[in-house]
C-alpha cells in the first residue's frame, strides 16, 4: 500500500496526540484560546476540595448541600453553584475542578484549590484544612505538571494568561474565647492584621513568580452578624470586635494591593467588595429578591445559625427551608446560590464603586495597554 505525504502527516499526528497527556492533548488549541482560571481561599470558593482527613464541619459533600444544582452534592458549601462557578461561566469555561478531586488530573481549564475552613495564617483550624500556604504548593505542582506536558514556553503563556481569585481572611478572624481575653490575645489588631495580609502577600508573590499577573479578590465578608456568629453571643448580638478588625483586614488589603500594582511587574487586579453587598442584602433582603436575610434556610437554634446543616456535625437534629433561594444564607456561614449569582454578576462587570480598580471581565478580555 503507498501513503501519500498528507496521510503520512495524519497518521503522525495521531499517533503523537495518542501519546501526550490528556491534560494537553489540546494545547495547541484549547490553550490559545482562553484564559485559565485558577482559584485560592476558603469554604466560598470551595468546590468540594476537602477530601482530606478532616472533620465533617470543614466538609459540605451530603444532603441537603447541592440541592438546587448538584446532585449528588460535590461538597460545595452552598445549596447549588459559588462565585467561582458562575465567573466561569461568564469566562465560556467549564466548571474549574477542585484540585484534590479523586481521579481528576484533567486541568486544561486551570484548577480550583480553595478549601472550607482555610485561612491564610496556617494556625487556622490547622490539620483540618488546606491553608493557603499549602495550595500555593498544589500550584507549584500543577506548574511543573504544565512544563513537562506543555513545554515552558507554552506553560508561561498560559500563566501569564490566567486569572486568579482569592477569598480568604474571614476564617483569620473566628477565633475562640481564652480566659476571657480578647479573641485575639496577644496580639494588638494590627499585629494580627498584618499577619494575615503577610502571608496572603507570600501567596501572591509565590503565584507572581511564576508567571501569575491577573488577579481577583473579594474583601473579607463582615460576619458578626451572621447567623453563626450570632448564636455564640451574649443575647444574639453581632460580634463588634470581629467586624472592627475584619473592616481593618479590607483598609489593609487596599493599601497592600494598590502598593503590589506598583512593585510587582504586571501585576493588576480587580477586588470586589462582597462586604457591603453582603450587608446590604441582610438589611434590606427584598430588595435583592430574598424573603430573608438573617435567618439561614439550614441548620438550627437562633437564626438556625448552630451548624448542624445536613445532622453529621454531631447535632442531628437540623430544619430546612422549602425555598433556599428566598433564604440570603444557606447554612450558618455561607450564602445561597442565588446570592453567589449576584456576587458574580458584579465581580464580573461591576463599576469602579464597588469592584475597583477593574472588574473581572476586563482582566478576561483584556486591558489595553494604554489603561495599564
Amino acid at each position: 500500500m503507498v501513503v501519500s505525504t498528507s496521510e503520512l502527516a495524519v497518521l503522525v499526528f495521531v499517533v503523537l496526540c495518542l501519546s501526550i497527556p490528556t491534560c494537553c492533548l489540546s494545547s495547541q488549541g484549547i490553550f490559545d484560546q482562553h484564559v485559565a482560571l485558577f482559584v485560592f481561599g476558603d469554604s466560598l470558593f470551595d468546590p468540594g476540595n476537602n477530601y482530606i482527613n478532616t472533620t465533617t464541619d470543614f466538609q459540605a459533600n451530603h444532603w441537603p448541600y447541592g440541592q438546587s444544582y448538584f446532585n449528588p452534592p460535590t461538597g460545595r458549601f452552598s445549596d447549588g453553584r459559588l462565585i467561582p462557578d458562575f465567573i466561569a461561566e461568564y469566562a465560556g469555561l467549564p466548571l474549574v475542578p477542585a484540585y484534590l478531586e479523586p481521579g481528576n488530573n484533567e486541568f486544561t481549564h486551570g484548577a480550583n484549590f480553595a478549601s472550607g475552613g482555610a485561612g491564610a495564617l496556617i494556625d487556622s483550624h490547622a490539620g483540618f484544612v488546606v491553608d493557603l500556604q499549602t495550595q500555593l504548593q498544589y500550584f507549584g505542582n500543577l506548574v511543573n505538571h504544565y512544563k513537562q506536558s506543555l513545554g515552558d514556553t507554552k506553560a508561561q503563556q498560559l500563566l501569564s494568561n490566567a486569572v486568579y481569585l482569592f477569598s480568604c481572611g474571614a476564617n483569620d478572624y473566628q477565633k475562640p474565647v481564652v480566659n476571657h481575653h480578647s479573641i485575639f490575645h496577644p496580639y494588638t489588631h494590627e499585629q494580627y492584621v498584618d499577619m494575615v495580609i503577610g502571608n496572603l502577600t507570600n501567596v501572591i508573590q509565590g503565584i507572581h513568580e511564576k508567571g501569575g499577573r491577573k488577579y481577583g479578590f473579594v474583601t473579607a465578608p463582615l460576619i458578626g452578624c451572621w447567623p453563626g456568629i450570632r448564636m455564640r453571643q451574649p443575647g444574639n448580638t453581632c460580634s463588634v470586635e470581629t467586624d472592627d478588625i475584619t473592616r481593618l483586614h479590607n483598609q489593609k488589603l487596599s493599601r497592600k494591593l494598590k502598593k503590589l500594582e506598583k512593585e510587582f511587574e504586571g501585576f493588576m487586579y480587580a477586588k470586589f467588595d462582597i462586604s457591603t453587598s453582603i450587608n446590604n442584602r441582610m438589611k434590606n433582603p427584598s430588595k435583592y429578591g430574598f424573603k430573608e436575610g438573617e435567618i439561614a434556610c439550614c441548620g438550627s437554634g437562633p437564626f438556625r445559625g448552630i451548624y448542624s446543616c445536613g445532622g453529621i456535625r454531631g447535632i442531628k437534629e437540623y430544619e430546612v427551608c422549602e425555598n433556599s433561594s428566598e433564604y440570603l444564607f444557606f447554612d450558618s456561614f455561607h450564602p445561597n446560590e442565588v446570592a453567589s449569582r449576584q456576587f458574580a454578576e458584579i465581580f464580573w462587570n461591576g463599576d469602579s464603586k464597588i469592584t475597583e480598580p477593574y472588574n473581572l471581565k476586563a482582566l478576561f478580555e483584556g486591558i489595553p495597554n494604554d489603561e495599564l
